[in-house]
C-alpha cells in the first residue's frame, strides 16, 4: 500500500519535549468527487477494514432482504457495527440470528474476547468462553447471512465468490466509482477491498449525499446512515470514539473507525465524506485527526468535553500523574 507524500497527523507530546509524530493521509470530498481538501497523497492505497461496513450492508437493502427479514434501524445499525460484545449489542444479534432460524455456529468471524470490560470480567468469573457474536462484527455477519438467505446462497458467506461478497465488491465499486485494485481477508475473515483515500472519500460523500436522490441504492443508504446516527451506542459502545464523537455532534454525523489507523465520516448535513489513515495504523492519532476534521468542518464544537477528549488526550503514568498529550497536527 502506498505510503508516499505523508503528512504529520497527530503528535505527541511529553512535557516541552515532542516525542512522536504519526503521519498519514486524509481527504475530504463532495458528491461529485471533487476534493474540497487533501492531507498527503489522496491516491494512496488503503485498506478501507471496518470503516467501510455501511457499503457492506448496502446490499442487504438493495436486495429487499432487510424489508422482507423486517429489519429495524437497530439491526441496521448493527450491521455497521464494530461493536463491544456489550449485552445491548449481543443480545440483539443472538435474537438476529434466531430469527433466520440460525445458531451462532452460522457465524464464519469467529470467537473473540468481548472488548466490553465488565462483559469480559462477567465471562471469565463464570468460567464461560466467548462467542463469536461476541465478535465486533457479528453484526456485519449477521447482516451477511440474512442476505445469504434472500438470495437462497449457501453457508459459506465469506469466500470472496459468493453471492454476498460478489455484492459487496459492486456496491464498494459503485460507490467509490473505482475499480477495487483488489482484497485482501479482514479480521472477521471477510474480503476487504482496497481503495484510495479519494475512493473512500468520494463513497462517504456519496453515502452524505443520499437522501437527495429517489435511486434504490441512494435510498438504501440514507436509511443506513439515518440508523447509525439514531444509534451510536449500537456501532461502537461506551467509551469508543464512534459513540461519543457522533452523540457529541447531536447526530449529525455518521462516524466509522476502521483497524490501523483508518476513519470515515459522512455529514450529510454539508453533504461531504471524509476519510484517512494513519500509515501507523495508531488509534489515538486517527481519534484525534478526525476529530480535528470534524471541527475544522463546523460539525464538532472544540469546547465540547468529547472533543478535548481526542484533541488533548492526556497521558498519565501509573502514578496517574499527567505527563504529556496527544493533539492533532492537521495543517
Amino acid at each position: 500500500m502506498a505510503q508516499n507524500a505523508t503528512v504529520p497527523l497527530a503528535e505527541v507530546w511529553r512535557g516541552s519535549f515532542l516525542e512522536c509524530v504519526h503521519h498519514g493521509h486524509a481527504v475530504v470530498c463532495r458528491p461529485d468527487g471533487e476534493i474540497v481538501e487533501a492531507w498527503g497523497d489522496p491516491d494512496a492505497v488503503i485498506l478501507p477494514r471496518s470503516s467501510a461496513k455501511m457499503i457492506q450492508a448496502l446490499p442487504l437493502l438493495t436486495s429487499g432482504a432487510a424489508e422482507a427479514h423486517h429489519l429495524t434501524p437497530q439491526h441496521l445499525a448493527l450491521a455497521c457495527a464494530s461493536h463491544q460484545g456489550a449485552p445491548i449489542h449481543t443480545s440483539r444479534v443472538s435474537a438476529w440470528l434466531k430469527a433466520l432460524d440460525l445458531t451462532e455456529a452460522a457465524l464464519r468471524c469467529g470467537a473473540q474476547p468481548p472488548p466490553d470490560t465488565a462483559t469480559r470480567h462477567a465471562l471469565i468469573k463464570a468460567g464461560g468462553s466467548p462467542c463469536q457474536w461476541h465478535n465486533n462484527c457479528s453484526g456485519k455477519h449477521t447482516g451477511f447471512l440474512t442476505l445469504a438467505k434472500h438470495l437462497g446462497a449457501g453457508p459459506e458467506y465469506i469466500d470472496p465468490d459468493h453471492p454476498v461478497q460478489r455484492a459487496c465488491l459492486d456496491a464498494f465499486e459503485e460507490t467509490s466509482r473505482a475499480t477495487s485494485p483488489g482484497f485482501a481477508i479482514d479480521g472477521c475473515s471477510a474480503p476487504n477491498f482496497a481503495t484510495s483515500l479519494h475512493g473512500l472519500a468520494r463513497a462517504m460523500a456519496w453515502f452524505a449525499s443520499a437522501s437527495s436522490r429517489s435511486d434504490v441504492a441512494s435510498q438504501a443508504a440514507a436509511q443506513l446512515v439515518d440508523a447509525m446516527r439514531a444509534h451510536p451506542d449500537l456501532v461502537a459502545g461506551e467509551g469508543r470514539a464512534c459513540t461519543e464523537l457522533m452523540r457529541a455532534t447531536n447526530g449529525k454525523v455518521a462516524i466509522k473507525t476502521g483497524a490501523e489507523g483508518v476513519f470515515i465520516a459522512i455529514l450529510p448535513d454539508q453533504q461531504l465524506g471524509v476519510a484517512l489513515k494513519v500509515v501507523d495504523g495508531a488509534t489515538r492519532a486517527s481519534e484525534a485527526a478526525v476529530t480535528a476534521l470534524l471541527v475544522r468542518l463546523g460539525a464538532l464544537d472544540a469546547a465540547h468535553p468529547m472533543a478535548q477528549k481526542r484533541l488533548n488526550a492526556p497521558i498519565t503514568n501509573w502514578r496517574g500523574t499527567l505527563t504529556g498529550h496527544v493533539c492533532a497536527a492537521l495543517a
